[in-house]
């Protein structure tokens, strides 16, 4: 089935990526593409949205679209960037703004059309510009206004253009989503049909198609994105897949026979590797974060590709790359390549290997991929599952890696993330894990003075990770989880709770 799509051009706003989800919470198929690469065959998107920017539309440097075969011929929706973009250069006049226009506002003043369906006065908007339009471009007519932003939204007349210079996407903007879907369904005539059961059912239809009888090879990772690329693989061939879980020394407490036991109830052909000596044998002595990481990735590589060459016949290798990874390859300004980290998937495999690569979930957001498992019957332990980081607890060890060390932070997670599963809080956190310290701290247990290690709690909430908060947990729980801690985990006497956010902090520490 050919579902309806919506281009979105992206000018490097941080919010580019919202606008994809929010349209795709719509049930609607929307890509992000750089403005200045966009698609040569535009007849197969429905609609274009263009995205803010952090660029003045007033600088030499203006990002300029070509918007050849767009503007004017289908339904265009400009924000932010792309409202004063529209105004600019067609007309009408962009100054830089006497008011700060940045953060809530409410529309002061909202015009009767169909662009602003159940939109009142009152509505709060998210702005975030330090231009302003001062005045409309040709043929453009007023359509909403803030008691600072006169020029808040308008629409051009003889063509289904319509711009605003706040951002729907954001949750800041109370009738954002409503205003997407004025325009998208009831001005653009998208069809609202991209669900998570018609992904299922295309996806599995198309690998069959085009995998036939070949074998596939998998390295789960017991997370969720590999998790749901190995079930909808096995819909659609399988025996012929052949999942690898390598234990490489660095999960969590019982992870590697609990996850094991989890993908034997979903049908899945799994082997799994204790390859744990030989990863800790490699990362003895190593103390810096990118030596320890390449140790890890190097090692997994190694035992990844022995277990490889013991199935007869493979051809393809299939891999949990989702859309975040697909579009961060690409920066906005057509400037260099991201580099997607190795440990996020099997990356970097050595050309000997000579699999195609076959990658079912490059079209999803991380959220969307868990509806999808969802919409198969994954048990929602697996898909609610905390991401967590490839190179493991190796990266939450500060400082050089030992057996003992990995023992000590194993039982100090596992403390963390039972209580808040006991409390009902592991579902209210987007990512929670344990940090040891290259520190000793002076305690006090019983009457004797102790010399031991300290270990830092992380809590964050976030929708992508690209961002994240610091979760404001309870005292009584911090309380209790640092007493459980303290009394059952020894060589540990001091717990700290990290309150950084990102940024400036990222979520791990390494």
């Amino acid at each position: 089935m050919q579902h309806d799509k919506v281009l979105i051009l992206d000018f490097g706003s941080q919010y580019t990526q919202l606008i994809a989800r929010r349209v795709r919470e719509l049930n609607i198929y929307s890509e992000i593409h750089p403005f200045n690469k966009i698609p040569a065959n535009l007849e197969d998107y429905k609609a274009v949205i263009l995205s803010g920017s952090p660029m003045s539309v007033r600088s030499e440097e203006a990002f300029h679209p070509e918007l050849k075969g767009i503007r004017g011929e289908k339904p265009m929706l400009a924000v932010c960037y792309g409202a004063q973009y529209l105004a600019h250069f067609s007309g009408g006049e962009v100054a830089p703004s006497n008011t700060r226009e940045y953060g809530r506002a409410n529309l002061s003043f909202v015009k009767e059309d169909e662009f602003l369906k159940n939109v009142s006065v009152g509505s709060q908007v998210w702005m975030s510009h330090s231009d302003t339009i001062k005045s409309l471009p040709t043929n453009g007519t007023l359509l909403a206004s803030t008691h600072d932003v006169e020029n808040a939204a308008y629409k051009i007349e003889g063509e289904t253009t319509y711009a605003i210079q706040f951002h729907p996407e954001v949750y800041h903007s109370t009738d954002g989503k409503q205003l997407l879907e004025n325009f998208l369904v009831s001005i653009a005539g998208v069809n609202a049909d991209w669900t998570p059961d018609s992904f299922v059912e295309e996806t599995v239809a198309g690998l069959k198609a085009k995998l036939g009888n070949d074998k596939v090879v998998l390295g789960l990772s017991g997370g969720v994105d590999s998790s749901v690329a190995a079930m909808l693989l096995h819909k659609a061939i399988g025996e012929n897949l052949y999942c690898i879980f390598v234990n490489n020394g660095l999960l969590r407490k019982n992870e590697f026979t609990d996850v094991l036991e989890q993908y034997k109830g979903m049908g899945l052909n799994v082997k799994g590797v204790d390859a744990s000596a030989r990863f800790l044998d490699a990362l003895a002595g190593l103390s810096d974060p990118e030596e320890k990481r390449k140790a890890i990735g190097r090692v997994f590589i190694e035992v990844f590709d022995d277990e490889a060459h013991q199935i007869q016949g493979v051809s393809w290798l299939a891999q949990g790359t989702i859309y975040p990874d697909v579009i961060e390859s690409v920066s906005a300004t057509g400037g260099p390549s991201a580099t997607i980290k190795s440990h996020h998937n099997v990356g970097g495999l050595p050309d000997y290997m000579k699999l195609k690569i076959v990658e079912p979930l490059k079209a999803l957001f991380k959220d969307e991929v868990r509806r999808v498992g969802a919409s198969m019957g994954m048990e929602k332990d697996l898909l609610g599952r905390h991401p967590f980081p490839g190179p493991g607890l190796a990266i939450r060890i500060l400082g050089d890696i030992t057996p003992e060390k990995v023992a000590i932070l194993q039982e100090v997670d596992a403390v963390f993330i039972g209580e808040l599963k006991k409390s009902g809080l592991y579902d209210k956190v987007w990512q929670a894990g344990a940090i040891l310290l290259p520190v000793n701290s002076v305690g006090v247990m019983g009457d004797e003075r102790t010399y031991e290690k300290c270990v830092a709690l992380r809590a964050v909430e976030s929708t992508d990770g690209m961002t994240a908060d610091w979760v404001n947990l309870p005292y009584e729980f911090l309380q209790k989880v640092s007493n459980n801690i303290i009394n059952k985990v020894k060589g540990v006497n001091r717990v700290v709770y990290d309150i950084s956010s990102k940024p400036p902090a990222t979520i791990e520490w390494e």
